[in-house]
């Protein structure tokens, strides 16, 4: 198989996941949830803008990310989104799940 130049397509319902995730530590504005993304997966997952802040605005609407304006490294005005109390609830649940998910598909892969 040749290099692939390309980030592969996410799993349906990751994208959430992944954006809790990155910001379990601290608030971040919506291109920094995609370069943290990217680097931590070595440039595997590359994150558009149509893609992350159609993402955000879901995680907002169900409570689990807040958000607040204010300036962004290069002084830039940019909404910056924080992990709420049910989003820490919900990152647990949804990393549970994904677990499971991936050890009956490694169970499957190991015996088929």
């Amino acid at each position: 198989m040749g290099a692939r130049n390309e980030a592969p397509d996410l799993l349906p319902g990751t994208l959430d996941l992944l954006v809790l995730q990155a910001l379990r530590r601290e608030s971040l504005h919506g291109y920094g949830i995609a370069e943290r993304l990217r680097n931590l997966s070595g440039d595997m997952l590359q994150v558009g803008d149509s893609s992350i802040y159609p993402a955000l605005q879901r995680l907002l609407l169900n409570g689990w990310v807040q958000a607040e304006w204010g300036a962004s490294d290069n002084n830039r005005r940019a909404r910056y989104y924080t992990l709420t109390a049910a989003g820490r609830k919900q990152l647990k649940s949804e990393r549970e799940e994904f677990d499971r998910i991936v050890k009956a598909i490694q169970l499957v892969l190991r015996t088929a």
